[in-house]
This record gives C-alpha cells, structure tokens and sequence, in this order.
C-alpha cells in the first residue's frame, strides 16, 4: 500500500476521502494556471484550506468550481472543488509548450480518468482501469509503459485478472504516471493546506 500521507500519487489510490479533480501544469506558474483554468476576474478570495473551499463551492453560481493552487515537485497544480475546469479546459492550458495532467476521480460516474495535454493538443486520456480504451491525438503515448506495468499487453489488451480490487488495479495506473511525469502531490496540501484559491468558470 502506498503511503497516504505524501510521496507520489499512488496513495490516491487508497484515500478514501479522493473528491477533488487534480490538474497539474509544468512551465508555468499556479497564477498563470489558475487564468487557463478561467479564474474570474476580480474573484480571489485568498487562501483557503479544502474545507472553506467546499463552503464556498455552494455560494458560486452552477457551473462554476473553486481551484486552490501551489506548486510541487515542479509542477504548478490546481486542486478543483466543484466543477473542474480542467476536464474542459486542458488543452488551453497546455498551450505554448505546456504540459498538462489532469486527474478526476469521478466519485458519481466511475472509473476514475487521466488526460495529458501538450503544447496545445491532448494527446492521451483514458479511464483508470479501462486503459484499453485510449483517446487523444497519440492514444499509445503511454503504451510501453502500461505494457512494463502489466496492465496491458503490447497489442492493448488487458492483462490484469478479473476481479482484481479497484484500489490495486488503480494503484499500478497511477503509478504509471507518476513515474512517467515525476507527480507527487502530498495528501497534506489538498485537505489541509490554506491555498491560494480562484473562482474558475467552466463556460
């Protein structure tokens, strides 16, 4: 089991608290990230930890989502409470040479999902646990390292065993990403940690 105090991203994986989307940026800053997530302008309600956060979801109009930002492990990251601009908006924030990962647990609609973006252009996504099933522009970006993984064969197919808990079979995904992106995200930051925090509008 991962540890699910920090180190990596694998611990999402057994936190059963998982209810925020994840977008992470690498070559720009969180503010630059939290304007490609449609902060509105004039709307920055100073730091806020994951609680107030929530609180402050049920006062925005429906649509709207509250991103906390800060920066890790060299990446730029945006924690969305509410609706996540990322899902919509990853590839504008990719633009100019960005790179970009966006995490959505999909606690209501299952399996989780996982997209990269680049430079503009999606270029991967899939749903944790149903990686035979890629999209984007190069749907076998991630193909080697599925297939060294174990989680695919190298014709796409699944290899993991029928009935395999969700938590191990998601586990082995998300450590795919985090060595191939080098993401860590300490568990202590999404929950606790008083965040620079945005209005972002998914319209």
């Amino acid at each position: 089991m991962a540890d699910i105090a920090g180190g990596g991203i694998q611990w999402l994986a057994d936190w059963d608290g998982w209810y925020v989307s994840l977008t992470f940026a690498r070559g720009i800053g969180p503010d630059e990230l939290a304007a490609r997530l449609g902060a509105v302008p004039g709307i920055h309600p100073g730091p806020l930890g994951a609680v107030d956060a929530w609180s402050m979801v049920t006062e925005t109009v429906d649509g709207d989502g509250v991103a906390r930002v800060g920066s890790w492990g060299g990446w730029s990251f945006a924690v969305e409470h509410g609706m996540p601009a990322g899902a919509e908006r990853l590839a504008e924030v990719s633009r100019s040479g960005v790179e970009a990962v966006h995490l959505d647990p999909q606690p209501d609609h299952p399996p989780k999902q996982f997209a990269y973006a680049r430079d503009g252009e999606l270029v991967c996504c899939f749903g944790l646990g149903e990686e035979c099933w890629r999209g984007g522009h190069q749907p076998d970006f991630l193909l080697p390292e599925l297939v060294a993984a174990r989680i695919l064969t190298p014709d796409g197919a699944h290899t993991r065993p029928d009935g395999e808990p969700d938590g191990d079979r998601d586990r082995l995904t998300l450590g795919v990403l985090e060595n191939r992106f080098g993401l860590s995200l300490p568990r202590h930051l999404i929950e606790e940690t008083p965040l620079p925090a945005f209005v972002t509008c998914t319209q």
